[in-house]
């Protein structure tokens, strides 16, 4: 394995990321309420990530 390709994460933080061509990405979190991350995918890699939420 190569130790470029390593990256370390904060397992005590709640989030989401995505890993595109070696490069690890952190996901925006929804603003308040409740939320919703959809993403999407073209060619086996994740492109498009599109944010919303909703407020009660």
């Amino acid at each position: 394995m190569n130790d470029e390709m390593r990256a370390e994460v904060d397992l005590s933080e709640n989030a989401v990321y995505r890993v595109i061509d070696g490069k690890l990405e952190k996901i925006d979190t929804p603003g308040v309420g409740f939320g919703k991350q959809t993403i999407t995918w073209q060619d086996n890699k994740p492109i498009h990530c599109e944010i919303s939420y909703t407020q009660k």
